[in-house]
């Protein structure tokens, strides 16, 4: 499969955005209260609550960088080769 640059820009702002916004929201999930067994911020251990955010957070992170990655191949892809040498005439 080949990508058009068009696409393969789009998946790497896919991947880029992914790393905008997940992390700002695992930063909420931390602040939550709901997030620790006491309500207090840090404190007691992590409930159920964190764990799913955690892991929903971990794999959108590793979805959006395999798609980030994936837009930066087809980015490289669709440039013309380079030749070693300049062409003779």
């Amino acid at each position: 499969m080949v990508l058009s640059r068009r696409w393969a820009g789009f998946l790497i702002l896919v991947g880029v955005w992914t790393w905008v916004i997940w992390p700002r929201f695992a930063v909420a999930i931390w602040n939550d209260a709901r997030a620790w067994s006491t309500g207090e911020i840090g404190q007691g251990s992590p409930t159920g609550f964190l764990w799913v955010h955690a892991l929903l957070i971990g794999a959108s992170l590793a979805i959006g960088s395999t798609v980030g990655i994936l837009g930066v191949r087809g980015w490289r892809a669709g440039r013309p080769p380079r030749s070693a040498s300049p062409p003779r005439s």
